[in-house]
């Protein structure tokens, strides 16, 4: 029952944690503007968000899985407009 409750906790933390970059990628999408987002820090954050979905698939960790899958959809779309509109 622990473990269950554990999982919950996660799939809770992964929504919030994802959602939050949802702002920041509606405004990218509407404005085109990235000039005050670096593109240094995003190519980090969405290598690392890369390897938390690899990890999370090879130990099915599906809270981490999904959360970062999402995060990394995102996270990625205001990437290519960065480098799109940058």
């Amino acid at each position: 029952m622990e473990m269950e409750l554990m999982t919950y906790v996660g799939l809770v933390a992964g929504v919030l944690t994802t959602i939050s970059f949802l702002p920041q990628a509606i405004k990218t999408w509407q404005t085109k503007s990235t000039k005050d987002i670096s593109l240094a820090m995003f190519l980090c954050f969405c290598l690392g968000v890369v390897l938390w979905v690899i990890y999370g698939f090879y130990t099915h960790n599906l809270p981490v899985f999904l959360a970062n899958f999402a995060t990394f959809v995102l996270a990625f779309s205001i990437l290519v407009c960065k480098i799109k509109y940058g």
